[in-house]
């Protein structure tokens, strides 16, 4: 038996033993850390010009990390029988070695093929940012142990979350994954994020989190997504460089494993403007020598290679190196301290530029033994290489699991407004039993609480669900992000101020952005901010089954003039908001 199958030898020994033994094309294929995307039967989907197939990345590739795309109804038990079949055509391979399987977030409402999977098999809990509404760290701690637990059990060993991002530019369209705009306090609830995934050292019940998107990706310039090229500057008009790094401080105190730069490139400042995944000064000088962190970098998807998603143009994030060819790209990367390139599928290149003499192959040993360190850490060498499907049915989505995210949803919605004017009493909790028109809410599930009518004018009360306002952009994959203006049109608000107008009515919007509710304020019986819930999460709080404990994690700008006139890098910076942040009544 060769040393790195023993698991009686420590893990330095094993990752030495292993490192001398493998080929070039072997250490590249470690650097590449791509999508797979699973059938709905559990089987490795076959692959196309976006996302290649899985099985033939891995056998002639080397690939051998993985960030699953589920399309369509995947269940926790599929995506472990899926995971089992990659794992024996690895477990096939010259050395063997193992593959490590990660996701975006998949435990809350939002879909974005980008950023978040909706929670299908798994929990359901509010999205980050009512984690960060409800600024517990326990119940954080809580949710991210309850995850690991899914994860684990349907072999997804990385987490790419939590996003350590401060919401202090109100349109960004990333918004929604951060914990909030207060340093402080997003510091407290990520340190309980990665403790939660992790424990107290990453092993093999751990989970690993990779923390993004370093060194902060708040402060977009106008509130654009550097996703697109109109978005790549990040900007510090307030001079909160080091604002933005405290998250990432309590993750690095917290273990955090590993860590994923963002796209921006710093516009104004002492760095190279360059997208942060290129950038030696950030990488190399700050994360790594500044912070002391040895462990693996992945760059955020797709720096290299152009594309087409969903139909449409997607050039790569080469922010600031538009310039230079693919080869130059993938060097700049690794001479910038990166370990692993997110989203891309070409380890020829690192080949090439090993074999021209323009990359040494020391320095790819320096990143692949970061990588193998993770994998034997996790245990994927051993007890952990396969799962059970049967065990996934069981664990994930489990009544208990379940119960506590519903509770979690229920502890993140915020009470805003309790009534329409001074002369007027609250309205809130509502009595059971009453009659209610639903306008956005299951009238089914209505139903548990109180008579329904699908007419106004029978009705004692209105309760109407609202996605806050945006400004739609392009087609394909653009469409997925919720960007640009906050407020609503005239056309978009004339419904509700309607039914506002004839009969006293509940207002909730779902802030995934902080958006503009002054033409609400006044007319809603009262007006609620939610950050991905269910209806009956919803309904148990207005009709006082549960209590309101949740508070603003971020202020909402009372125009967007205000907006307009803030800082993108300054928390809480619009003049005069119409709610602070932190606010809420208690219920």
């Amino acid at each position: 038996m060769h040393p790195y199958r023993n698991p009686e030898l420590g893990i330095e020994e094993r990752v030495t033993d292993l490192l001398g033994r493998m080929t070039l094309a072997e250490k590249a294929g470690l650097m590449f850390h791509t999508m797979a995307a699973i059938n709905p039967d559990g089987t490795p989907a076959a692959g196309d010009a976006m996302i290649p197939a899985t099985e033939e990345l891995i056998r002639n590739g080397q690939l051998n990390h993985f960030n699953i795309l589920t399309f369509g109804p995947v269940t926790p038990r599929k995506i472990a029988e899926w995971h089992n079949r990659i794992q024996e055509i690895a477990a096939g391979s010259r050395l063997g070695i193992p593959v490590t399987v990660s996701t975006d977030p998949r435990h809350g409402v939002i879909d974005n093929p980008a950023a978040s999977a909706a929670a299908g098999g798994f929990s359901a809990w509010p999205e980050p940012i009512g984690l960060g509404a409800t600024k517990d760290p326990d119940l954080v701690r809580r949710f991210a142990d309850i995850a690991r637990q899914e994860y684990l059990a349907a072999g997804i060993r990385v987490a790419l979350h939590p996003m350590a991002d401060l919401a202090t530019e109100p349109r960004w369209a990333r918004t929604s994954g951060t914990l909030g705009s207060d340093a402080d306090v997003v510091s407290a609830l990520i340190t309980a994020y990665v403790q939660g995934f992790q424990g107290p050292s990453l092993g093999p019940d751990s989970v690993v989190a990779m923390v993004k998107h370093f060194p902060g990706a708040g402060p977009q310039k106008d509130g654009e997504d550097a996703h697109f090229a109109y978005g790549r500057e990040q900007v510090y008009p307030g001079g909160r460089w080091d604002y933005h790094l405290k998250p990432f401080e309590a993750a690095f105190a917290a273990g955090a494993a590993q860590i994923m730069p963002y796209y921006g490139m710093p516009v104004d400042t002492t760095y190279e403007e360059v997208g942060f995944g290129f950038n030696r000064q950030v990488i190399e000088g700050l994360l790594r020598r500044r912070y002391g962190f040895d462990g693996v970098v992945c760059t955020d998807w797709g720096l290299v290679t152009d594309a087409e998603i969903m139909g449409s143009p997607m050039p790569a994030r080469a922010w600031g190196v538009e310039h230079l060819d693919r080869h130059a790209r993938v060097l700049k990367i690794i001479e910038a301290g990166a370990d692993q390139l997110g989203g891309e599928q070409c380890p020829e290149l690192i080949i090439e530029l090993v074999s021209s003499g323009r990359l040494g192959e020391s320095r790819i040993d320096v990143s692949v033994r970061r990588i193998l360190r993770d994998k034997f850490r996790l245990g994927l060498f051993d007890e952990r290489r396969f799962v059970d499907p049967e065990a996934a049915e069981k664990i994930a989505g489990q009544a208990a699991f379940r119960a506590e995210g519903l509770e979690g949803q229920r502890r993140s919605i915020v009470v805003l407004t309790d009534r329409p004017s001074p002369s007027v009493g609250p309205v809130l909790p509502l009595a059971e039993g009453i009659t209610v028109y639903p306008d956005g809410v299951d009238p089914v599930v209505a139903a548990a609480y109180a008579k329904v009518t699908d007419n106004p004018a029978l009705a004692d009360v209105a309760i109407v669900r609202r996605a806050a306002p945006y400004e739609p952009r392009g087609g394909g994959f653009e469409a997925f992000f919720h960007a640009g203006r906050l407020d609503w049109t005239d056309d978009e608000l004339a419904p509700v101020l309607l039914l506002a107008g004839t009969l006293p009515t509940v207002v909730d919007v779902l802030l995934d952005r902080p958006a503009v509710l002054t033409p609400l304020a006044g007319k809603a019986a009262a007006l609620v901010g939610t950050f991905g819930v269910s209806d009956e999460a919803l309904l148990d709080v207005l009709f006082g089954r549960a209590p309101a404990t949740g508070t603003l994690p971020f202020e909402l700008p009372s125009s967007m003039a205000a907006v307009q006139a803030s800082r993108e890098d300054v928390p809480n910076d619009t003049e005069d908001p119409l709610f602070p942040y932190g606010h809420g009544l208690p219920l």
